[in-house]
């Protein structure tokens, strides 16, 4: 048998780190037109602490995938943060979902209506249900397929990834979430 692997479709903006309104916003280069928001160390913590837990591991499934080229090397100094603080904690990206967006969901920014058919295409990919053994989707947007839906932890994005959203994280990934 194949080894199987848990999987987190990690999300970065409102996951790990905290959406704050505009115009308190850092500045930054955007992919589009979106400020990127440094990454939190906290919930970099968080995050290791949920590998460690499950031994799952890390496919970014956000727009921060557009800061690292095709092999994952980042592009950009927000990418790079990230990868360090990654590696300070012992975790590296296992992949990203693909990008299926269009020129309307760009324009309107509605990001949540794609990122669902995005991870089902990368699950697909990865011989489902043989190589991927459990799956959860920490993200701040509500996604509209239901099936990744019963499989997500949103997070509030004012607030990030907290303590609660880690525990149940770690239940979806231990069994199939139903929540």
């Amino acid at each position: 048998m194949e080894d199987q692997v848990k999987v987190i479709f990690l999300d970065i903006d409102g996951v790990m780190n905290r959406i704050i309104p505009e115009e308190e916003a850092g500045t930054g280069s955007a992919c589009g037109e979106q400020p990127v928001r440094p990454v939190e160390e906290e919930k970099v913590q968080l995050l290791a602490e949920l590998v460690g837990r499950t031994g799952a591991k890390i496919v970014l499934h956000s727009g921060w995938r557009f800061l690292y080229d095709e092999t994952l090397r980042p592009i950009h100094p927000e990418s790079e943060r990230l990868e360090a603080l990654l590696g300070k904690y012992g975790l590296c990206l296992y992949g990203c979902t693909p990008d299926l967006t269009d020129e309307e969901i760009r324009r309107t920014k509605k990001f949540s209506r794609v990122k669902g058919r995005e991870i089902l295409q990368w699950l697909d990919g990865h011989a489902r249900p043989k190589e991927v053994d459990s799956w959860v989707v920490l993200d701040d947007l509500e996604l509209s397929e239901k099936e990744v839906a019963a499989h997500q932890v949103r997070t509030a994005s004012r607030r990030g990834m907290t303590e609660k959203d880690l525990e149940m994280a770690a239940r979806c990934l231990g069994e199939y979430c139903t929540s």
